[in-house]
């Protein structure tokens, strides 16, 4: 069905590209008597284009390159992006802009990496919300490419401070008495998978499902060096219902946020909630450490700790594994045991 005069129209753009659906309206002609397109926006598909031209036509927003502020900019995304991501993400990018006043009245696309920049580095806060204005950025960068009014993504190009070194505390059994009370949230579910395998946060967020093998009850990961990159870990006990659960659900990874890996600065703004949340204060890296610890305290076997770890030791040697060895493996990792645990 043709679209009435005047509402626009969605067309399909030549070559390989991954919006390949401009959505445009004719906003006059030349001299020539060619039509003059104003361009809103670039979809996947053309379904999403309709939606888009839709949306725009119930409230159109201006989109002159040269009078879009950062102001106006972050006002359209929170009404027409905001939605789509999810409730933490959203909090966290709310509180990341008002760290951003300075340059609120400044044409968008006159800002600069350095202005960007200057808003992270000056906010007087700690890494988790320098990220987070670094996030934002980057959510505004990619809004305002897809409506034209820049050409040019200088979000890539700012830096945010890794996660500060701390002094390595693992989790009591109190904490971790508070965890199992809240796992139905899903996000703790992810504190959970951390706490029972020992693995490093890109380690876990790079799992993917094909490496998890539920009937013989291992995952197969791991990174950093040579006897730490395909290692296995078996599936503690505790944690296979969230295992089973994620690979019936998920499209690729283990953890996945709509849809999608989860890259680490997103993962720690999770993180950052789920402390407030349960009213604690560590670090992703300190679920390995007390992983490790829990093993210690337990007893069991060296050579199989550091295999789980991925550690080089005079015990592991050659890393070798036999069906002796998964089976030693299995019954390390049930060693750790919680009194509280149904």
């Amino acid at each position: 069905m043709k679209n009435p005069n005047g509402y626009g129209t969605v067309v399909k753009l030549s070559g390989n590209r991954r919006k390949p659906y401009a959505v445009r309206k004719t906003i006059g002609f030349n001299k020539k008597g060619h039509p003059i397109y104003q361009p809103i926006g670039y979809t996947e598909t053309r379904e999403e284009g309709m939606e888009m031209l839709a949306l725009y036509n119930h409230e159109p927003w201006n989109i002159d390159r040269d009078k879009v502020t950062l102001k106006m900019l972050y006002e359209k995304w929170k009404e027409v992006k905001s939605p789509t991501v999810n409730e933490g993400t959203r909090r966290s990018l709310q509180s990341a802009y008002k760290h951003c006043s300075k340059y609120y009245d400044v044409v968008y696309r006159k800002l600069r990496s350095f202005d960007m920049q200057d808003c992270i580095d000056n906010c007087g806060c700690q890494y988790s919300t320098q990220w987070a204005i670094k996030n934002l950025f980057g959510h505004l960068d990619r809004f305002a490419f897809e409506i034209d009014i820049i050409n040019k993504m200088y979000s890539l190009i700012t830096t945010a401070p890794p996660v500060p070194d701390t002094k390595k505390e693992p989790f009591t059994d109190d904490e971790i008495k508070t965890i199992y009370e809240n796992k139905d949230d899903e996000w703790i579910e992810t504190l959970l998978l951390y706490l029972f395998t020992g693995f490093r946060l890109n380690e876990l967020l790079s799992m993917e499902l094909t490496k998890i093998d539920l009937d013989a009850g291992f995952f197969n990961g791991g990174s950093k060096s040579k006897s730490g990159k395909d290692r296995f870990v078996p599936i503690h006990s505790y944690i296979q219902y969230i295992v089973e659960k994620r690979m019936k659900n998920n499209k690729k990874y283990l953890i996945e946020w709509e849809g999608k890996k989860l890259s680490k600065s997103q993962y720690y703004i999770f993180w950052n909630e789920m402390m407030e949340k349960l009213e604690m204060k560590h670090t992703p890296h300190e679920c390995r450490h007390t992983f490790r610890t829990k093993l210690d305290s337990a007893n069991a076997n060296k050579k199989c700790i550091d295999l789980m770890m991925g550690h080089k030791s005079k015990d592991v040697g050659e890393r070798t594994y036999t069906h002796k060895t998964f089976e030693e493996l299995k019954e390390a990792i049930e060693l750790i045991k919680f009194d509280f645990w149904v």
